[in-house]
């Protein structure tokens, strides 16, 4: 899904190079002044913006009959419920900030040739989703200021990124509280991997519940993976065939939540009479599941929007009030959830 700027012909990037040369100074920084960031010299500034002029350079939000600016929007992979929710929520607000989107993954072009790429096209910014950033790449991005907003990022940031992600934590306590209320006390986790903040904050959030009710954290019926349906499924036929299994499960995604439900089909019990299955996120394929799934819903829409209002932001030099956005989550009840049929 690729929406090419119609505004930023090719010869334009090879003019801005033209000008870094001539005018002694780095393509990133003609880039800046472009964008009228406010982070170079008053001399410097004068100097590229009289080469501009003079080489006719225009930019392109500034042209009367020409598209909108460009974003790129890069992903891990574009696999999987969740990426799709968010592609759709970057790309429907996008078109509401008259921007134009170019998506990529890191799978086989790495987070500096994106930003490699960023600089290339002279695009607006960069949002990365779920991605692990390098030192050197985040060093870059500081010293540099270089327009990026991280969503859901697998490590925390430096403070100088914005990022954005929801309420993981209390989002699994929430869902977790919900399996309690409906008098299971026996409860295990599918969860995501130590090194994902939101997989982390996720099961503290779990645990965090059992804490309140007095229930004890059980390793035996707790397993991490990737938030990967196949992964999901293995380690769901272990849990259900543990010595105690649980009575319930929550699900630290769609994708796991789905992994859960085909082991306890596998194992022959039902879903939710044998075995009640919460998940998180709330994609499309949530509501579709065989039962349909009682989930923590994730804003995906907001999500998109608000990554895609923060990085315009940050690209005319106006950083967000706080590093760290927290969307709040909502809990979503169908068929998946119910109370145990004995109490164990």
């Amino acid at each position: 899904m690729t929406v090419q700027d119609k505004g930023q012909p090719a010869g334009q990037y090879g003019l801005l190079t033209s000008i870094a040369q001539e005018a002694g100074v780095s393509p990133s920084t003609v880039s800046k002044v472009v964008h009228r960031r406010r982070d170079v010299g008053a001399k410097t500034r004068s100097r590229v913006e009289e080469l501009l002029a003079r080489h006719g350079y225009v930019r392109p939000w500034d042209r009367e009959s020409v598209a909108s600016r460009q974003i790129i929007a890069v992903f891990r992979d574009l696999s999987g419920p969740y990426t799709l929710e968010v592609v759709r929520g970057i790309v429907e607000a996008a078109g509401e900030f008259d921007v134009d989107v170019l998506t990529g993954t890191t799978s086989r072009r790495s987070i500096s040739q994106w930003l490699e790429e960023c600089v290339a096209l002279d695009a607006a910014g960069l949002i990365i989703v779920i991605s692990m950033l390098a030192d050197d790449d985040q060093r870059r991005i500081v010293e540099q200021r270089l327009p990026v907003v991280l969503v859901d990022p697998l490590s925390a940031p430096s403070a100088d990124i914005p990022s954005i992600g929801v309420t993981n934590w209390s989002g699994a306590r929430d869902a977790v509280q919900h399996l309690l209320g409906l008098g299971h006390t026996r409860v295990a986790m599918v969860a995501g991997r130590a090194h994902s903040l939101a997989g982390a904050a996720r099961l503290h959030g779990y645990r965090a519940a059992l804490e309140e009710a007095g229930i004890v954290y059980d390793p035996a019926i707790v397993g991490s993976t990737d938030f990967d349906y196949d992964e999901a499924l293995a380690v769901g036929l272990r849990i259900l065939r543990t010595e105690r299994p649980p009575t319930a499960v929550f699900a630290a995604s769609d994708a796991q939540a789905l992994g859960v439900l085909e082991a306890a089909r596998q194992l022959g019990l039902r879903v939710p009479d044998d075995l009640a299955v919460m998940s998180f996120d709330d994609t499309l394929v949530a509501a579709m599941a065989s039962p349909p799934l009682s989930a923590v819903r994730q804003p995906f829409e907001e999500l998109g929007r608000e990554a895609t209002r923060v990085l315009l932001s940050v690209s005319e030099g106006r950083p967000p009030a706080s590093p760290r956005i927290e969307l709040a989550t909502e809990l979503v009840l169908r068929a998946s959830t119910s109370g145990p049929r004995n109490t164990v």
